[in-house]
């Protein structure tokens, strides 16, 4: 048998305070099983308690208002169930950078920055089949995620074996979306293929150090190659470059990441003394 109760009792029995369900009756998310049309009192059903606890459990998971409605407006089980996985799946996602950035902060707090090895190298002009892109900082690992899987299987159909990498103009740093170019280097006389631009990449001097690891604190070793460059070298124009050793599409741990970071040089410089 189903019992009614007013919205105080209701807040108790589910842990809503009433001006949460309030707020939920003014958006449909939750609405009271009647209204008295006199009084306009708000009563709700006790088998209304269960969808109340769920919609408190997924907020509390910070889950947005209309993916909630999404499940509690599914119209199976199988609909909800999915919703709410793929939430849960971005969750341990966020979960997992959250304890990577923590362990990046401790390990300020308590460690010296490392030191790290730079090499000046010169790099000749090489072609490339390529993708171009103006991408915004946020989404700059789903677009490599696209770019790099499109480049890798090209790789393995046409049996290239090369170092996939990017190049970063000023403004995807200075203002947070700028153009980034993901490139497989090719031979000279490759021939042209459907989807991927063929570019040709300029010589230039670099001053290189590796990044190894995730890319948690790929800010880091940016920060101490670029003190570096600006100290003991003359900075050239034109966009930096990354090329990924060993990167997400090798199939190993983030830990395992090894990358390249080449930072624009005019000429290799002459040592001091």
């Amino acid at each position: 048998m189903t019992a009614s109760v007013t919205i105080g009792e209701f807040s108790r029995l589910t842990h809503l305070s009433v001006k949460t369900l309030h707020h939920y009756h003014e958006i449909g998310l939750l609405a009271p099983a009647r209204i008295d049309a006199s009084s306009g009192y708000r009563r709700y059903e006790t088998t209304q308690v269960a969808v109340a606890q769920l919609i408190r459990r997924l907020r509390d998971l910070q889950m947005p208002l209309a993916q909630v409605r999404a499940v509690v407006e599914a119209p199976d089980i199988r609909t909800r169930d999915e919703t709410l996985r793929l939430h849960l799946d971005q969750m341990e996602r966020e979960l997992t950078r959250t304890r990577q950035v923590v362990a990046s902060l401790r390990s300020m707090l308590t460690l010296p920055d490392c030191d790290f090895a730079v090499e000046y190298r010169f790099v000749p002009a090489f072609r490339a089949y390529a993708v171009t892109g103006r991408v915004d900082r946020n989404l700059i690992d789903a677009w490599c995620g696209t770019t790099f899987g499109l480049l890798g299987e090209i790789a393995g159909r046409h049996r290239i074996s090369a170092t996939p990498g990017a190049t970063y103009g000023d403004e995807f740093f200075t203002e947070d979306i700028g153009e980034v170019v993901g490139f497989l280097p090719v031979a000279p006389d490759q021939p042209a293929i459907d989807g991927v631009e063929l570019v040709d990449l300029p010589a230039s001097y670099f001053a290189i150090t590796r990044h190894e690891g995730s890319f948690t604190d790929f800010d880091r070793t940016y920060g101490a190659l670029g003190s570096h460059v600006a100290e003991y070298c003359e900075v050239a124009p034109g966009p930096i470059r990354e090329l990924y050793l060993v990167g997400p599409g090798d199939g190993v741990d983030e830990t395992e990441f090894r990358t390249e970071i080449c930072w624009p040089i005019q000429r290799i410089p002459v040592p001091k003394g």
